[in-house]
């Protein structure tokens, strides 16, 4: 039986508890005890603990050596809630929750807080202004459980609520353990790329590009700024729209070599170059702050600290202890794969019902064995290419999957017209803005590389904005066509998450996951129990895949590998 009790942190490290029933109402007084983490401790008992907010409560329980198997994060879950009544956006603290309770003024959330690089405690301060209330908190736990019970498929609901809430736990947890980092590594990789350093100016082989770039040219361009290199090319009779590479490489030009070369160590030195080593690796460790469902499909951000873009180069310093290694995991085309879940294509479950390579397979069915264009047709349906061999791609993929093209077909659509669309568990994207229409599709985007600086195109990952996807009809269509299947396969990868957090800690093993990004997940493991670890990521996505979507044909496999430098896995 769940025994369930929520908690709040109090002045001076003491905890306010009581224990909660299958409705979200107390069963007993609540207590006051003077010491948190010594409250849960001694409560081995409770299977589920419901608190405000995961950043304010677990990592004080952590750094007490009192993990936790499973919680419900209130503000989590209000986010997911605002999300799915189509008010995604709004203030979505326990306080502003509490206020919409009483129908009274809503306060603002908080101004985002800046990551501390290096710092192990201060990223999870409370937050001015989110203080509630004990018996205000339990009010609004008890209305979201209700909230979800009104939801078109609570139960769905309550597991991505579930799930999200786990998610913060397994953040926490990374967080506190951090990613292996031998910063001597990194100074010697930054030695080999960038060359010495000079007070107040670019490292030598920086200013040695810069001046190839110049000479090129015939005078002094910044290749730092992207407008000076537009200007320089319109100078010498070349039209450009921005510095992008895809862009870059189709010019014929002597400043082309040199200006890429330039760019991609600039990123280097400025994303990841000495400063950031200074401020963001301590004791041998990389500590990032994680932000679950940080962007609108779901997919996990960090604040500061670059994680989810660490160059493969820069992957050189990142080293398992001494006797140890890094288990590193990737998820094969598994957003192909959830697209053949979400939809019950027969014909495309059937394809994605083997641990092979997936394309390959859906070559030899629809494209007389030519993986590029399998490849290219799937990945159009989902991303909305549909001109040009998009198009005829899409068509041949449509005869051969049509309900897999009819699901991503029907979610652009249902942007285009302004309507929500949701993931498989719930998840709900932006409504589009001055639509006035809060309509769903009943069914349920990001990404793109460009040079730094460029500053043109939609936004990437994470930084998605309702504006954006709404300036036409189109452009919102593409985003939902693509948020049917990148939130659902976000949803299905917190479930991984979870099971394998819970498979390692009752293995009783010493391994600790220390990275996780999309579809990748690291890791740090003594070496005698790697292979124990391989199976762990095996089944547990094999297990999220059901626990997702049922019991389908597809399977979720991983190409893993067992290394001593995350660089060695790829």
């Amino acid at each position: 039986m769940t025994e369930r009790w929520a908690v709040a942190a109090t002045e001076g490290g003491g905890a306010r508890l009581v224990p909660l029933d299958a409705a979200g109402l107390p069963t007993a007084p609540a207590v006051t005890e003077p010491d948190l983490a010594e409250a849960v401790r001694s409560r081995p008992g409770v299977t589920r603990w419901v608190w405000r907010s995961t950043t304010e409560i677990y990592p004080r329980l952590l750094a007490a050596g009192v993990p936790v198997a499973r919680c419900y994060d209130i503000e989590a879950a209000e986010s997911l809630l605002l999300g799915h009544e189509g008010r995604l956006g709004e203030p979505r603290s326990a306080a502003a929750a509490h206020a919409r309770l009483l129908r009274a003024p809503v306060p603002p959330d908080p101004a985002p807080r800046h990551a501390v690089p290096g710092s192990q405690s201060a990223l999870f301060e409370p937050r001015s202004g989110t203080e509630l209330p004990f018996d205000a908190l339990l009010q609004v736990y008890a209305d979201q459980l209700a909230r979800h019970d009104a939801t078109a498929r609570p139960d769905r609901m309550r597991l991505l609520t579930a799930s999200e809430s786990a998610g913060m736990l397994v953040a926490a947890e990374m967080h506190r353990a951090g990613l292996p980092w031998r910063a001597d590594v990194h100074r010697d990789v930054l030695q080999e790329l960038l060359g010495e350093r000079y007070a107040g100016g670019e490292p030598r082989r920086l200013a040695e590009l810069a001046g190839e770039v110049s000479a090129a040219f015939g005078h002094r361009v910044r290749p730092d700024l992207p407008a000076d290199v537009v200007r320089a090319f319109g100078r010498a009779g070349i039209k450009v729209r921005s510095t992008r590479r895809w862009e870059l490489e189709g010019l014929d030009h002597p400043a082309v070599r040199p200006l890429i070369q330039y760019k991609k160590l600039y990123r280097i030195w400025t994303a990841h170059g000495w400063s950031w080593l200074q401020d963001w690796v301590r004791d041998g460790r990389f500590r990032p702050e994680y932000q679950p469902g940080g962007s609108v499909s779901g997919r996990w951000t960090t604040n500061g600290g670059g994680a989810l873009q660490i160059p493969k180069v820069i992957r050189r310093a990142v080293v398992a202890d001494e006797g140890w290694r890094l288990v590193v995991a990737d998820a094969d085309q598994m957003e192909p794969r959830v697209l053949a879940a979400i939809s019950r294509d027969r014909g495309l479950m059937e394809v994605a019902g083997h641990d092979g390579d997936l394309y390959t397979a859906l070559s030899d069915r629809a494209f007389h064995g030519d993986r590029d264009h399998a490849k290219i047709a799937l990945l159009g349906a989902v991303y909305g290419q549909t001109s040009g061999d998009g198009l005829k791609n899409l068509a041949a993929l449509r005869r051969r999957f049509p309900h897999a093209v009819a699901y991503v077909d029907d979610a652009a659509k249902a942007g285009e017209e302004g309507r929500l669309v949701r993931t498989w568990l719930g998840r709900t994207s932006p409504p589009a803005v001055g639509s006035g229409d809060d309509g769903e599709a009943g069914i349920p985007q990001e990404g793109g590389e460009d040079l730094p600086g460029d500053g043109s195109g939609p936004p990437a990952d994470g930084g998605f904005t309702p504006g954006y996807a709404s300036s036409n009809a189109r452009a919102r269509g593409r985003f939902t066509r693509n948020f049917v299947v990148q939130g659902s396969a976000a949803d299905w990868a917190l479930l991984l998450l979870a099971a394998l957090r819970h498979s390692l800690s009752t293995a009783g093993l010493r391994a600790e996951l220390v990275f996780f990004q999309h579809d990748e997940v690291i890791v740090h493991c003594p070496r005698e129990e790697a292979e124990t670890v391989v199976e762990a990521i095996r089944a547990a996505g094999e297990l999220a895949g059901r626990i997702a979507f049922g019991e389908t044909p597809v399977r979720f496999p991983f190409t893993t590998a067992v290394v001593r430098r995350y660089s060695d896995a790829k």
